[in-house]
């Protein structure tokens, strides 16, 4: 017995009848089963040492190009994501493995500067944008010079349906879930950071449900999750929903969408459809490799492959060396 089909007996033994089993799992191409390592477990090894994942670090999360090492980036919170998922996942007796995987690939498809990058391109691009189908294609398709990662279809499915959609697995739902929680709660952090919100201006009956910190806020909602789920199903009591639903309604009123703080995102629409523009009538500019992706799915699928795959600092600046002139003498 190798120690893959040995790991795969302790998941049969051990993890409840509603987990995703390993051995049961299907990749879009087969091939030959690692002795080592899981298909999950392999799964979570090509996201983590992939360059789209090297690149999250360098991506907003909700702050732009931020000036101070302690603010969330889009790999720092797909890191809190993925610790708040296994907590879940483990707690329930689901396969943590897969949960992870789904965690660490679920943001590979954000554009630079956050959801701000993603609307713009969104609507310049003609088939549109999503973050979550784009993970997806890049898992598919962009990485390893076009040859995709070959993902199994449970992570697969977890990845292009941790926002809108509704994943075929319970560890895919528990990743949508724990996404909300970890982008809400660091969120807040970051802002009372930044001197933009305080504590005390959270309403005092979601400080009473679930806490005034972000760890009480956290571990509230985590443990209701544990303690109330059944089945397939994951719940919270009513009073923490309640406040958890709140929170968000909260914080997009008055962090998301407030134009006074959000002053930089207002510039990202120009910013982003003068980069297209030019990549699109020098397509020649593009990178190599996007070379393959213009013959087979056309320019404007090339180009927004090619932003949506920038970071913050490097889209900033191509556009300086693009649009901002300089003395030669410098």
């Amino acid at each position: 017995m190798t120690v893959r089909e040995h790991t795969e007996e302790i998941e049969e033994r051990v993890l409840s009848p509603f987990a995703a089993l390993s051995k049961n799992s299907r990749r879009v191409k087969e091939e030959d089963a690692c002795d080592l390592r899981t298909n999950y477990q392999q799964d979570r090894d090509r996201i983590v040492h992939s360059k789209s994942f090297r690149r999250l670090k360098r991506k907003t999360q909700m702050f732009i190009a931020p000036e101070g090492d302690h603010y969330r980036t889009r790999l720092t919170h797909t890191l809190e994501v993925s610790q708040i998922a296994r907590t879940i996942s483990r707690a329930l007796r689901l396969n943590e493995d897969l949960t992870e995987a789904i965690a660490l690939g679920h943001d590979l498809g954000h554009t630079p500067f956050g959801h701000a990058g993603e609307s713009a391109l969104d609507e310049i691009c003609p088939s549109g944008f999503k973050h979550f189908e784009q993970s997806l294609r890049v898992v598919d398709k962009l990485e390893k010079e076009g040859q995709g990662l070959n993902l199994t279809e449970e992570v697969r499915d977890g990845i292009v349906n941790h926002t809108n959609g509704d994943a075929f697995t319970i560890e895919g739902k528990i990743v949508k879930l724990a996404d909300v929680i970890a982008f809400l709660n660091h969120d807040i952090d970051d802002a009372v950071r930044a001197g933009v919100l305080k504590e005390e201006d959270i309403p005092e009956n979601i400080v009473k449900a679930l806490g005034k910190t972000k760890s009480l806020r956290i571990n509230k909602l985590v443990y209701s999750i544990v303690e109330n789920s059944k089945d397939s199903r994951l719940l919270m009591n009513k009073s923490v929903d309640d406040a958890f639903n709140e929170l968000n309604k909260f914080m997009f009123k008055n962090i998301y969408l407030n134009i006074n703080i959000q002053t930089d995102k207002r510039k990202i629409p120009e910013f982003i459809t003068k980069l297209y523009c030019h990549f699109k009538d020098f397509s020649e500019k593009l990178p190599d490799d996007m070379f393959k992706i213009v013959e087979e799915d056309g320019i404007d699928r090339a180009v927004c492959d090619y932003i949506a795959g920038m970071t913050d600092n490097f889209a900033i600046e191509i556009f300086k060396e693009l649009f901002v002139p300089r003395s030669k003498w410098v």
